[in-house]
């Protein structure tokens, strides 16, 4: 009786380390930021000597314009790139699996861009849109058309911001995708060719629901990378011209460091936590329905084989 406790008790004693490091370094500073949320706190105090405001920080963000402002950004913004960046990737991963000569280096080179640092890409990408010596508007000039205000044009600025980290991103979506697009099962592949799927019907009918899965996990991870990005934009626009840049990360940082207003940071940074946690919940509420959906079409194609 007592080997039959001990053994079922093992597993536990194995995962208890872990428990602990997850629950001091993860549970520990979301709690930390909750508490800190309600309080009226600035850099000058230690957080017990913060006074204690309650819901104030929330009813402040609720009517505060330049925070409602930041927050359709990052959301627009969020929405733009991952839309892009899954079909460019989805379209590049269909289009190089096959067996060509030099597609191992030709791979190779699209992953290049995820490599670089942040801070790395900003400064390039800010030189490059530069209005004088930026090598997008000298092109232009030497067509003989009007230079574009890429960093000083709300709009502008925007798609530019867009336009750097698509080409930063891109190459994650599309290794994830060329990695579930080869471990497709080849019995379906031969089960659709035999049924008469050829070219698009067969990535349409059969190809991406089968990748599905893997899709919506992929595009759920760009999203939450998307609504925390900061260094690019920073080094770029530092959030302008005006608000037109301006994501929620990047507000948090500013309203911590140039505001001095951490108690109000901290309840930013619980909000864009609640919006990530409901966005998460329900995409992996509809992974689950397209995992059983997936997994019916691979069982009625193994079934017809």
């Amino acid at each position: 009786m007592q080997t039959a406790n001990v053994n079922r008790l093992t597993p536990y004693l194995f995962l208890a380390p872990a428990v602990i490091v997850l629950a001091v370094a993860l549970l520990y500073p979301i709690g930390y930021m909750i508490w800190a949320s309600f309080l009226n706190w600035n850099p000058s105090q230690r957080i017990g000597e913060a006074e204690f405001v309650g819901l104030r920080n929330y009813m402040f963000l609720l009517q505060d314009g330049a925070f409602r402002e930041s927050f359709f950004v990052t959301i627009r913004f969020a929405v733009i790139v991952v839309v892009l960046e899954m079909c460019l990737g989805v379209g590049l991963a269909f289009l190089l699996d096959r067996k060509l000569r030099g597609m191992t280096v030709l791979r190779t080179i699209f992953i290049l861009p995820m490599m670089i640092a942040p801070i790395v890409v900003g400064l390039m990408w800010r030189y490059m849109y530069h209005p004088s010596v930026g090598i997008f508007n000298r092109t232009l000039k030497s067509l003989g058309l009007d230079p574009v205000p890429w960093l000083s044009n709300g709009d502008w600025a925007f798609a530019s911001i867009v336009i750097a980290d698509i080409w930063q991103w891109t190459p994650f979506i599309f290794i994830l995708s060329l990695a579930a697009l080869q471990s497709l099962p080849s019995s379906a592949m031969e089960a659709a060719r035999i049924d008469g799927a050829t070219g698009w019907r067969l990535i349409w009918h059969i190809k991406l629901p089968l990748m599905m899965p893997v899709l919506i996990v992929t595009a759920l991870l760009r999203m939450i990378d998307a609504f925390k990005v900061l260094e690019v934009i920073l080094v770029m626009t530092n959030g302008g011209p005006g608000l037109s840049t301006e994501i929620l990360a990047l507000r948090i940082s500013r309203t911590a460091s140039e505001f001095r207003e951490l108690g109000t940071a901290a309840a930013m940074s619980n909000l864009l936590l609640l919006l990530l946690m409901l966005l998460t919940l329900a995409m992996f509420a509809y992974t689950k329905i397209t995992e059983a959906r997936a997994a019916r079409l691979r069982a009625r194609a193994e079934k017809d084989s």
